[in-house]
């Protein structure tokens, strides 16, 4: 059996993490970009065994094999699939383990991430600006949201390196279900103080027949939304025919 790194380069590793949306294609989705940033902590398996000199090059071939899960937990399947191959389990097994963790690490990180950490910050900003907090808001949400995901990334990468084929070990951890129940009704309450926080502020400008008018339109639209009949009608379609008829009417007014 390999001879684990002791000090395997995680750093390098999480840099090119950063990349790995930018790698997408409908072929292998982020795998490519999963074996790029798996590489690093591949480097020395040739070292670690001697006359056994093609280890490395299979290794990077299936690192980038097809792969798709949430891009801030992607890290936990790069760290255990490099930490599986170096301590030599079977190139089958770590196939199936690269498979398995799809789904799990898809759903966990929309469920934490797009559906509470992101929603939750862009309401809360929102709620800043309307209250006259203005840049220092937007710049909160930077600072908060960046070190949240950054965190994340760090983590899952060395629980990965640090579980290898055992990494379903790390998902139980009790850290996932607290944060969830927390998000998700905070996420809500959140939105929910927004929404008229936000829509006061962008309809300030205007008088209050034209507050009156816009009130009336997003009704409109929310009951078209909810009663299509037959006419298949969508957000994106709404919303862009209330703008060409915003511009249109400020076209003509005169």
């Amino acid at each position: 059996m390999a001879l684990v790194s002791a000090r395997p380069p995680l750093g390098r590793a999480l840099l090119r993490l950063f990349s790995v949306q930018a790698s997408y294609n409908y072929e292998r989705l982020l795998g490519v970009g999963v074996g790029v940033a798996e590489e690093p902590l591949l480097r020395d398996l040739d070292t670690n065994d001697t006359g056994d000199t093609g280890r490395y090059r299979a290794a990077v071939a299936r690192g980038a094999h097809f792969f798709n899960a949430h891009p801030y937990l992607i890290g936990l399947a790069v760290g255990a699939a490099a930490r599986a191959e170096h301590d030599g389990v079977p190139p089958e097994q770590v196939e199936r383990l690269r498979a398995a963790l799809c789904g799990p690490l898809g759903s966990l990180g929309d469920r934490l991430v797009w559906a509470g950490w992101l929603p939750l910050l862009s309401a809360l900003t929102i709620v800043g600006v309307a209250l006259g907090a203005g840049w220092v808001a937007v710049a909160a949400f930077l600072l908060i949201y960046n070190t949240g995901h950054v965190a994340l990334r760090w983590w899952a990468l060395q629980a990965g390196w640090a579980h290898g084929a055992r990494v379903g070990a790390a998902l139980h951890h009790p850290f996932f279900p607290r944060a969830g129940a927390v998000l998700g009704p905070a996420m809500a309450c959140a939105v929910g103080l927004a929404l008229p926080l936000g829509a006061e502020f962008l309809t300030d400008p205007f008088e209050t027949w034209a507050r009156g008018a816009l009130a009336a339109t997003a009704a409109a639209g929310f009951i078209a939304l909810r009663v299509r009949g037959s006419v298949r009608l969508n957000g994106l379609q709404l919303g862009l025919g209330l703008v060409a008829g915003a511009l249109a009417i400020g076209w003509l007014w005169p």
